[in-house]
């Protein structure tokens, strides 16, 4: 199985167990470091998701993974909470971060920036629009390296 494979499979698993506990399921990864394999299961709800929360996660969807066992690679199964500078990836990440201060790194320097900051105003299939001081500005999808919400401490 290819890791994107593998990942739907997982997420496939995993949305009924998400579903009953009330979490969103941010993201799933199968990703190698080193010498090892990560599965990685991103989950969060309202009020944000709690240790106890994610050991009910990784018990219930290590019952299902054994049970199939179509994993051929040893690996690590972590359930976590997605964290504060977690990325943008998908629509409903977008959705809800309309409105808030995020950070993007391009792929190519923009201005002679590969990282900047501003506003999710909205965005389409293609592109996102940033408000970069009071400045709109659109962004082709393809030319973001990164997205995430930006934290300040």
């Amino acid at each position: 199985m290819k890791r994107t494979e593998i990942e739907s499979y997982v997420e496939e698993l995993v949305i009924p167990i998400i579903e009953e506990g009330s979490f969103e399921l941010v993201d799933v990864e199968y990703v190698k470091e080193g010498a090892n394999w990560y599965l990685r299961v991103y989950a969060d709800k309202d009020g944000g998701i709690t240790i106890d929360d994610c050991v009910a996660i990784s018990r219930a969807l290590e019952e299902k993974l054994d049970e199939k066992d179509l994993i051929q690679d040893a690996y690590i199964l972590e359930v976590s909470s997605p964290g504060l500078g977690r990325q943008l990836k998908k629509e409903k990440d977008y959705k809800r971060s309309l409105g808030q201060e995020v950070e993007i790194k391009l792929y190519k320097a923009r201005d002679k920036q590969k990282e900047l900051e501003g506003i999710l105003k909205d965005y389409d299939e293609d592109s996102f629009t940033i408000t970069i001081d009071d400045k709109d500005t659109v962004f082709e999808k393809k030319e973001i390296a990164m997205m995430r919400l930006a934290v300040h401490f």
